[in-house]
């Protein structure tokens, strides 16, 4: 199996933190140690891939950003990290003349221009710090790599390449083309990363394919140049273990806007939807205890706790796209076992005379006398498996929280038969003038997705009739504006897009989790099981990996940067299937597609997908963009 993004950006940024020379074996030798400088957008590329203690294990004794005040440390080498900004380009000047550093290591997240390098030469020359500037690379690392199968453009500056900016109806066209090239930039290191020259398919006449043709060509012209090729030899051979290229579609974010809205039942998504969880870290408000205060205090501040669901944990890893009522189940089961191995703890800790010791300064100690041997090997790593286990427990119990309050359950249901066209048992209206059920948000939400998958909108005086009973239940109708606009505009060019025959089936109440003594109190919420069915997104993705025959996308654009003579054609010139493909939305993601892809590609043997979007929204961030959509 070929290394995954994941493990491929990791071992590119070890390698960066080792002074560009591939990391050694032997481990006896010290790392040098060194300082890491990098910008916020540096930041955000490296925090979800290497913790601190992976960064310190490098050698890496102070990380600290670029535009903070730092103190000059003249004996140790720094590696910066930065994008070639002028502000960021300036402040390295600075440094240099303030000769903050023994040595200067320059690796910029993308392409640097040689007017900026110029400036950083004549600065160099100024400051008499040619000699310490020891090596300028370019890292080509402009993206963000969240699992092993999934990356996002960016997180700082999101809203400069966000649906709102590339949807906003006054758009200049010069706006346009800034946005393109920032995508296109970003795909580019994407690509050089992978080690790969990819087939580029897309539809026709949207912020896609003016991404398809600069990529096509940013791609033509570095394969042109041979010499300077970042597509040849040694990057190359190392990450491929087929000759088959990769298949890169790209998707338009308006080919779908009602599964960004949709509420959902895994886990992931779940988490997305309802915490504050970006970067692969979720923050949780902790709630302070329900004493009374007295009178006239201040009410207690809430703790923010953030926890970091890394790909090292493994329950996370199996779980993550599991329906919600499963995971708790599975956390139940997690907790019973580890209170089994509780008093094997407790007993641990009798022996080595630790019982009032603080759990962190016994992972400290490795004192091999024999009866300290089994307890040493153990005791961390049950604690570890205990940290795991309190996360989960946390987390699962603040989104359950969530689906209790605001009936979550019930929305999920009734819009995956809105989706798949089935009876409703329960009329819309009711639904939303319902003060029990959500919030307006959520009310919102349903409605936005009934108006988007409806075959024609509602006659007016319903639609009337809608509106109010959305403004009685404190929705802002801003979103719909846009909506109404986006439909009658898209009518023209599709029909709505299918969403196969999903459903739900109500499974009986819970059984294990039921009984009293359990964490989670799931009474009254529905145990709803998932059945298999694919979004427009994935649906797209398989006609074009398996070379189906399909109205939908038979007249994508095919680009194959390979050929020398850019042949604007549609026909495929390859007519096997892809083993490989990536798919990429313009116009922003979220992890319901990207589930929705993973458990595509389990049943199919042998093939990888990757998903990528240019930012990563949850339905409240994209209700707020469609509101501002629907101000304009």
């Amino acid at each position: 199996m070929a290394a995954s993004i994941r493990e491929k950006q990791t071992a590119a940024l070890k390698r960066m933190l080792n002074f560009n020379a591939p990391p050694m074996k032997n481990t006896a030798t010290e790392p040098v140690w060194k300082v890491l400088i990098y910008d916020r957008f540096g930041q955000d590329i490296i925090s979800p891939l290497l913790a601190v203690k992976e960064l310190r294990d490098m050698g890496i004794t102070l990380h600290l950003l670029l535009h903070s005040d730092r103190d000059p440390i003249p004996d140790v080498p720094a590696i910066y990290f930065v994008l070639p900004t002028e502000e960021n380009i300036h402040r390295i000047c600075q440094d240099l003349r303030n000769q903050l550093y023994e040595s200067y290591y320059l690796n910029f997240i993308s392409a640097i221009s040689r007017s900026k390098l110029e400036d950083i030469a004549s600065a160099a020359l100024g400051a008499n710090a040619v000699n310490q500037v020891t090596k300028v690379f370019d890292q080509y690392l402009n993206f963000i790599t969240l699992e092993d199968d999934m990356f996002v453009l960016c997180n700082q500056n999101k809203e400069l390449i966000s649906y709102h900016a590339i949807n906003k109806p006054d758009i200049m066209d010069t706006d346009m083309e800034v946005i393109m090239d920032t995508i296109v930039d970003s795909l580019f290191c994407f690509f050089v990363t992978l080690g790969a020259v990819p087939i580029i398919r897309c539809p026709r006449g949207n912020a896609a394919e003016m991404v398809a043709v600069k990529l096509d060509k940013k791609l033509r012209e570095n394969l042109r140049d041979a010499r300077n090729s970042l597509f040849t030899g040694d990057t190359m051979g190392a990450g491929q273990f087929s000759f088959q290229r990769p298949l890169f579609v790209l998707a338009d974010r308006n080919l779908d806007l009602a599964t960004p809205l949709h509420h959902t039942w895994t886990y992931q998504a779940l988490i997305h939807d309802v915490l504050d969880f970006h970067l692969n870290r979720v923050s949780l408000e902790e709630s302070a205890g329900h004493e009374a205060s007295p009178a006239g205090a201040r009410p207690k501040k809430k703790n923010k706790k953030s926890y970091d669901l890394t790909a090292a944990d493994k329950f996370w890893q199996k779980h993550k796209g599991s329906p919600f009522p499963e995971v708790a189940e599975s956390v139940q089961q997690e907790l019973d076992t580890y209170r089994a191995q509780e008093d094997e703890v407790k007993r641990l800790k009798s022996i080595m005379g630790l019982e009032g010791e603080d759990e962190g300064a016994i992972s400290m100690l490795s004192d091999n006398t024999a009866k300290l041997t089994s307890a040493v090997s153990s005791l961390p790593e049950l604690l570890e498996k205990k940290r795991l286990i309190d996360l989960h427990t946390n987390v699962a119990t603040a989104v359950l929280d969530h689906i209790k309050t605001r009936k979550l359950d019930v929305y999920f249901e009734y819009e995956e038969k809105l989706m798949s066209k089935s009876t409703l048992d329960k009329s819309l209206l009711d639904m939303i003038s319902d003060p029990d059920a959500g919030t307006p948000e959520d009310k919102m939400r349903l409605f936005l997705i009934y108006y988007i998958t409806s075959q024609q909108p509602p006659p007016e005086a319903d639609l009337e009739q809608y509106k109010k009973a959305l403004t009685d239940a404190g929705c802002d109708l801003s979103p719909l504006n846009y909506i109404k606009q986006w439909k009658a505009f898209t009518k023209m060019a599709t029909a709505p897009a299918n969403y196969g025959n999903s459903g739900v089936k109500p499974m009986g109440l819970f059984s294990r989790v039921m009984n009293t003594g359990s964490q989670f109190v799931m009474e009254g919420v529905k145990n709803l099981v998932l059945k298999q069915h694919i979004l427009p997104v994935t649906r797209i993705l398989d006609n074009l990996m398996e070379m189906k025959s399909n109205p939908d996308t038979d007249d994508y654009r095919y680009f194959d940067p390979k050929m020398l003579r850019g042949s604007e054609s549609s026909i495929p010139r390859n007519k096997n299937p892809f083993q490989e493909a990536i798919v990429f939305v313009v116009g922003g993601g979220n992890y319901i597609e990207y589930q929705n892809l993973v458990d595509y590609t389990k049943a199919k043997q042998g093939k990888r997908v990757l998903y990528g979007c240019s930012e990563l929204f949850n339905a409240a961030q994209f209700t707020k963009q469609l509101s501002q959509l629907g101000q304009k």
